[in-house]
């Protein structure tokens, strides 16, 4: 799926970590803001699914925001922010498949009682035998 260059924000901010002395004169860290909500390249079960997969990565305004500072060079930066909203879009895609409930196995509600009485005759010597 190819985004519209109109719907995303670049933004370009001094990095810190690894640069030497570039760190300090070069703005090489990477602001990407896509506006998820007013998108109109996603259809809309894509946008809810990105919105609800995205988190607290998507502001009150529903701007989805990536911060990428991993390498030296701001084009290398661009390019990993972008394969990042990419591969969230790319998972917001697939459809979820259905969970259609089963019922518990014959073996899995045997396991679960027997547990049930070890815990149970566990608690019971543990009292104090009873005043007569």
């Amino acid at each position: 799926m190819r985004l519209p260059d109109a719907e995303l924000d670049f933004r370009f901010v001094r990095a810190s970590g690894p640069g030497g002395q570039n760190v300090n004169k070069v703005a090489t860290a990477v602001e990407l803001r896509f506006n998820v909500v007013r998108s109109r390249a996603l259809p809309e079960p894509v946008r809810e699914r990105l919105l609800k997969l995205a988190g607290r990565r998507v502001n009150s305004a529903g701007e989805l925001s990536l911060f990428a500072q991993r390498f030296r060079s701001q084009e290398r930066n661009r390019s990993d922010a972008l394969e990042r909203l990419q591969a969230l879009i790319r998972q917001a895609a697939e459809i979820p498949k259905a969970r259609r409930r089963s019922q518990p196995t014959h073996a899995s509600r045997k396991r679960r009682l027997e547990h049930k009485h070890r815990q149970g005759d566990k608690k019971r010597l543990r009292r104090s035998p009873p005043a007569d």
